[in-house]
This record gives structure tokens, sequence and C-alpha cells, in this order.
């Protein structure tokens, strides 16, 4: 231990064992007792009882539902997967056929009627475009027949014929034309049109074009040339220009000027002024605000949560509470391992009491009286039953064959006397009645068991 948490002095130690061992020895005999109850009642009662649930529960319920799953579920599984399989194979089997000789049959129906739908077409493409061809030499010839027909007409006709048909049919409507129709559009619109242009509007238009621009554009132009824009250059805008720079633009640049020196003079007053006018303020808030609290807190608060608080608990948690709770977890630490040794003690002189009074009278009278006693009833009385019980179930057994054999061998010759006939047996020993187990493992010693045959199917 260190030279800063030194020991506690042995007046403070023993008395606090003391203290702890009084409370903690109850606390440990009644932690042992329970943990040698808990430890007997596991090694007697919960493994036996747990180990009895869990044989009981695996040939209750797990062998039971093993066999179940293996013997009659996974079977009637694999017979309904097995038969749906079989269906679903035979239905894809129908429906694939049926499909592939539908499919068939369309694919050939389609063709057919591609086929005879192609021939339908093509006949009436051939008859319409025979029908056409037909009219068209038709129609060909019966124009040239016409035209032949009118040229005989015409080469068979006189000259005073041809005279006459010009005179009533050419000559009116060539006379209309020339004579009628062109004098009059030639001379009584265009000509008129053309002299009414030339010699009227034309005319017209120039003189209407001359008075216009010498009443109106020469005047306005005239006049926006030689009075509007003198009175507007002379008048207004060189005036302007000349106030605007010999005016305006000193004037602006002195007031501006003026402006500048007032804005610098106060930019430069208005700074040290507010850095004054903030020192001042600040250094007044310190010393009204600040320092008070300061030296409240520095020279009164500091030094009495210091050494009327913090020094006087800080000693009495290192001189005091540390080296008690110390001790009293050592203390704690060393009574727990004593009072274990008090309590094995206890425990030791109880089970060597226990055993002098109980245990070892019941294993004198266990190996002096009940096993000599026991062994002297299983030698004595339950062998010889025992051996009775046997020989007696196998005469009755042997009882029972013999009656079996009877009845069979009865049964046999009245079969023959109702029937008919003997039936030959081949030469060699006797059959001997075997035992009929019922097909179990159990047997009486020195017999097989016999088939589980009928005695009709047997004959």
């Amino acid at each position: 231990m260190s030279m800063e948490n030194p020991p506690p002095p042995a007046l403070i130690r023993i008395p606090v064992r003391i203290v702890v061992l009084v409370i903690v020895l109850p606390i440990r005999m009644v932690w042992d007792v329970l943990t040698a109850t808990g430890r007997f009642l596991d090694r007697t009662l919960l493994r036996p009882t747990g180990r009895g649930l869990a044989w009981l529960f695996h040939h209750t319920v797990t062998r039971p539902a093993r066999w179940l799953y293996r013997r009659v579920l996974a079977p009637v599984g694999r017979g309904i997967a097995w038969v749906f399989t079989g269906v679903g194979r035979g239905l894809a089997w129908v429906f694939t056929g049926v499909g592939r000789g539908l499919a068939w049959v369309f694919t050939r129906v389609g063709r057919g009627l591609g086929w005879v739908f192609t021939g339908v077409g093509r006949g009436l493409a051939w008859f319409l475009t025979g029908v056409r061809r037909g009219l068209a030499w038709f129609l060909t010839g019966l124009g040239r027949g016409l035209a032949v027909t009118g040229g005989w007409l015409w080469s068979g006709l006189s000259a005073a014929g041809r005279r006459l048909g010009k005179a009533l049919f050419v000559w009116p409507w060539v006379g209309l034309w020339r004579y009628v129709i062109v004098p009059l559009a030639r001379y009584g619109i265009a000509v008129p049109a053309v002299w009414l242009y030339r010699h009227v509007l034309a005319p017209l238009g120039t003189a209407s074009l001359w008075l216009l621009e010498k009443l109106l554009l020469v005047p306005v132009a005239a006049l926006f040339r030689y009075v509007l824009v003198p009175v507007f250059r002379y008048g207004i805008a060189l005036p302007a220009i000349w106030l605007d720079r010999h005016v305006l633009t000193p004037l602006g640049h002195g007031i501006r000027w003026v402006f500048v020196q007032v804005g610098r003079g106060l930019c430069w007053f208005f700074p040290r002024l507010g850095r004054g006018l903030a020192a001042v303020l600040a250094w007044s808030g310190r010393a009204v605000f600040v320092w008070p609290w300061v030296g409240l807190w520095r020279y009164v608060i500091v030094p009495v949560a210091r050494y009327g608080f913090a020094v006087p608990a800080t000693w009495l948690w290192r001189r005091v509470l540390v080296p008690v709770a110390r001790e009293i977890r050592d203390a704690l630490a060393i009574c727990w391992r004593v009072a274990g040794f008090l309590s094995r003690a206890v425990g030791r002189a109880l089970k060597w009491i226990a055993w002098n009074l109980v245990g070892r009278p019941v294993t004198w009278a266990w190996t002096q009286v009940v096993r000599p006693v026991g062994h002297w009833v299983r030698d004595s009385v339950w062998a010889p039953a025992r051996r009775a019980a046997v020989e007696a179930g196998r005469a009755a057994k042997d009882a029972l064959a013999t009656a079996r054999a009877t009845v069979r061998e009865a049964r046999r010759d009245a079969w023959r006397a109702l029937v008919g006939g003997a039936r030959m047996t081949e030469p060699g020993e006797p059959e001997v009645a075997r035992a009929r187990t019922l097909g179990s493992t159990t047997n009486v010693p020195g017999a097989a068991p016999a088939p589980e045959i009928s005695l009709r199917k047997r004959g």
C-alpha cells in the first residue's frame, strides 16, 4: 500500500472484520445450504426426471413421429407425387398430342385454303385482264372502223358535197371568229384601253405626283432642313451642351468633391468617436458589473469553497472513507472465505452425525438383514417357482401341439373320406409340430417358429 493511502490502524480493522464476519457468516451458511440442496436435487431429482422425460418424449413422440414420417407420410407423399407426376405426364402427353394434331390439321387446312384462295384470285385476275383486253380491242377496233368508215364516206363525197359541208359547218364559225369576235375584242376593248392608259391615266398620274412633290414634300423637307434642324441645333442642343460642359459638370464635380471631403472627415471622426465611447463604456461596464463579481469569486467564494468544503471533503475521502471502504471490501473477502471454512466444518460435522445416527444403521441393516433375506427368497422361492412355471408352460405347449396335430389328422381323414383318395407321402422322418409364435422373437427354447399359413392352405 502506498504512502498516500496508509493502512488503517488495528483499532478500525478488527471491529470491522468482527462485524462483517457476524453479518456474513449466516449468509454464507444459508448459501452453502442452498448450494448443497440444489446439487442434491439436481443429482437425485432433476437429472433423472429430465432423463426420464427425455426418454419418454423420445419414445412417445419422436420415434412414433419418425416412424410415421418414414413408414406412412413419406411413402404416401411419394405415392401421391408419383401419381400426380404420372397424371401430369399423361396429361402433358395427351395435350401435346392433341396440340400437335390440331396444329397439323390447321396447317393443312390453312395451306388448302391458301391454295384455294390463291387459285381463285389468280382466276379472277386472269378473267378481268381478259375482259379489259377484250374491251380495249373492241373499242380500238370500233374507233378504227368508224375512222375508216368516216374516211371512206368523206372520200366518197364529191367536191360539191365537201363544199356544202364546209359551207354549213366550218365557214360560219370561221367567219364569226375572224370578222366579229377578233375585231370586236381588238378595236372595242384593247385599243381604247391602251389609248386611255397612254393619253389619260399616265399623264394624270405623273401630274399628280409632280403636284404632290412640289406642293407637300418639298415644303416639308425645306421646313425640316432650314427651320426645325437649325432651331433644335442652335436653340436647344448647343446651349444644353455648353451648359453641361461649362456649368453643370464643374458644379457636379465641385459638389462631389465637397461631399467626398465631408464623408472622409466623417469617416475619420466617427470611428474614433465610436472607439472612444466603446472603450469608456467597456471600462465602465467592467468596473460596475465585472470587477465586483470577479473579486467576490476570487477572494470570497473560491477560498471558502476550497478551504471550507473541498479540502476537508478530500481529506475525509482519502483518510476516512476510502480506507474504511477498502477495509470493508477486504474484510468481506476474508470473512466470506472464513465463513466458507466454518460452514464446511459445520457441514462435515452434521454429515458425520447423520452418518452415525442414520446411515450406518441403515447400511448394517441392508447388508446384514435385507440382502441375505433377498438372496434366500430369490434362490429358494423365486427360482423354483420360475422353473415350475417354465415346465408347466412347456407341458401346456406340448399338449396344445399334440392336440393341434390330432385335430389336423382328423380333419385330413375327414376330408379324404368326403372327397376320396389317399395322398401319398414320401418316406422320412415324421413332421414335428413347431411352435407358433406369431412371428415374434420370444420363442420357446429349442422350438422354431411355425410358418404363418392356415391349416386349410397347408392341406
